[in-house]
């Protein structure tokens, strides 16, 4: 059975950095997109950043220069590094396996259970 489990979240400074994580189970992680969404009380779902099976990445403006999104195939994992952290950034995050060839079209195919990620002002 597919599953994405999601660690790493937590409270921080602004300023801050935290490293998001997510273990893939099941088959399909290497050749699908993979990205991660956040959703914050009262608003939307936006995607923050995805990854290509190949490694390309894509960035929402608002978290461009600040976020790295990373995967290791072999491990079945994918990863979000955040600095400089602003209370803006505070929300739920998921880890999504996405539709799509180099990019995450659509509703994701599949979300983790979420992270938590508060920065305090």
């Amino acid at each position: 059975q597919e599953q994405l489990v999601e660690s790493g979240g937590g409270l921080v400074q602004a300023g801050g950095s935290l490293t998001l994580s997510c273990l893939a189970s099941g088959r399909g992680f290497s050749i699908r997109v993979m990205a991660w969404f956040r959703q914050a009380p009262g608003k939307e779902r936006e995607l923050v950043a995805s990854i290509s099976n190949g490694g390309i990445p894509y960035y929402a403006n608002s978290v461009k220069g600040r976020f790295t999104v990373s995967r290791d195939n072999a491990k079945n994992t994918l990863s979000l590094q955040m600095n400089s952290l602003r209370p803006e950034d505070s929300a739920t995050y998921y880890c999504a396996k996405c539709s799509g060839v180099s990019l995450c079209e659509g509703p994701p195919r599949l979300t983790g259970q979420g992270t938590q990620v508060t920065v305090s002002s």
